[in-house]
């Protein structure tokens, strides 16, 4: 008799199973043929990395002379309220002042410690460093003896993110080195966000100590290639 043959189910299932292989083959070559890559965030994430890491391998390969290394910096952080007033009593900030201190003591550099600072100068002169009043932050360091001034400016703000229903922290750093006489050596700045749980001052800092791992190497770079030592100087000609 004529009529359509009719297949046990068992190989429909099969051909079925079949065609649904070579759609799914066909997507995948259109795909690759297309640039498409699901890894292709991750890859962007990871070049950009690489690309910073290239960056502060740079700075800290930069040429810094023996006698540079000898001098003595004096580190002040300061935090810039919600008022817009800048709190600047050193004995708040020893973990913010360690993340940046320990990080240039490791590159050879020599620093102050808060004690020493506070010993030898008065609270209102460390706020003169950050009032920007050259006459009373020149007198201050010339009294401690500092070759540099490093002075930190840390920004923080946490806040309740509608969407995700959770806090969020956002830190800025501006970080200026300048020499006895003051003359600016260097200025950079550095900005993160990230999500934080109850504690978000604790998040604040992890924030900082991050990074600390990029505005350190950029102030050395400029330290070390725009901080010509007072001796070498040519005395001028009369």
């Amino acid at each position: 008799m004529g009529g359509r043959r009719r297949y046990p189910a068992r190989m429909q299932a099969t051909a079925a199973g079949t065609l649904i292989a070579l759609f799914a083959a066909l997507a995948c070559g259109c795909a690759l043929a297309q640039g498409f890559k699901f890894s292709q965030p991750d890859e962007a994430e990871r070049q950009e990395q690489e690309a910073r890491q290239n960056r502060i391998a740079e700075q800290l390969s930069t040429p810094c002379r023996a006698e540079l290394k000898d001098k003595k910096i004096m580190v002040v952080i300061g935090e810039r309220r919600s008022n817009g007033i800048v709190e600047a009593h050193q004995q708040n900030y020893g973990p913010h002042f360690q993340a940046i201190n320990a990080r240039l003591r490791a590159l050879g550099l020599r620093t102050y410690t808060p004690e020493e600072i506070r010993r030898q100068i008065a609270q209102a002169e460390i706020d003169a460093y950050f009032r920007n009043d050259p006459d009373a932050a020149l007198s201050a360091s010339k009294r401690l003896g500092a070759s540099f001034v490093l002075r930190g400016l840390i920004s923080s703000q946490a806040m309740r993110n509608p969407i995700m229903a959770v806090n969020q922290v956002s830190v800025n750093m501006q970080f200026a080195l300048y020499g006895s006489n003051g003359r600016l050596i260097s200025d950079t700045e550095a900005s993160e966000s990230s999500y934080a749980g109850a504690d978000a001052d604790s998040m604040a800092l992890t924030l900082v100590k991050e990074k600390a791992d990029e505005v350190v190497p950029a102030l050395y770079a400029d330290y070390c290639r725009n901080a010509a030592p007072a001796a070498a100087r040519k005395p001028a000609t009369k």
